[in-house]
């Protein structure tokens, strides 16, 4: 891994994301018993959301690929679990968790884009790559009433929403920028009785 990636800073989708993320918590019962993941963590801005909106720390597992990154988080997290992984890859694969959260990169591949910053815009060539890997495993890791929140963006192409592996996709909440425009949507696992 290139030591020159920076850890990515929140901009106008994190904040987004995090507005969507306090609403969908306050409506949410017993908080403090609430298994929460955070999928390419950055900064932990989701997480520092899901702490101030009553999700115990104990409870809050945050992931990312940057080293940088890692260290960051496991000191402003210091009672949660923090690990080194690419999406779902070092997570237990009987582990399962509530609400996972994800803003991942979703922007299509930019040849003139430099790598520091390509590690965190970019989802591959167009855009949905590693969300739709993200989507494939996600399922697995969702307790029976869990859910998805994800940020995609209408420059991002050829998502595979998993049609049959998830009950519902509702979109909570978009913003317009100069360039694009940002959702968050929900997701809910379908199980099969």
């Amino acid at each position: 891994m290139n030591k020159n990636i920076e850890i990515y800073s929140p901009e106008e989708d994190s904040y987004l994301l995090s507005e969507t993320l306090e609403k969908e918590i306050k409506g949410l019962r017993n908080k403090d018993k609430i298994k929460f993941l955070d999928v390419g963590s950055g900064s932990g801005i989701q997480s520092e959301t899901a702490l101030n909106c009553g999700i115990n720390q104990k409870n809050i597992t945050l992931t990312d690929i940057n080293n940088d990154a890692i260290k960051l988080l496991q000191n402003k997290f210091p009672k949660s679990k923090v690990i080194k992984s690419n999406l779902f890859a070092k997570i237990s694969k009987n582990k399962t968790f509530d609400l996972i959260v994800f803003n991942p990169p979703y922007l299509p591949e930019d040849k003139r884009e430099p790598l520091d910053s390509k590690v965190s815009t970019t989802g591959g060539k167009k855009g949905s790559e590693i969300i739709n890997e993200f989507l494939r495993r996600a399922k697995n890791h969702l307790n029976e009433n869990g859910e998805i929140l994800i940020l995609t963006s209408s420059l991002t192409k050829d998502i595979n929403w998993q049609k049959g592996s998830y009950e519902y996709k509702k979109l909570l909440s978009k913003r317009k920028l100069f360039f694009e425009e940002l959702y968050v949507w929900k997701l809910k696992v379908l199980r099969t009785k």
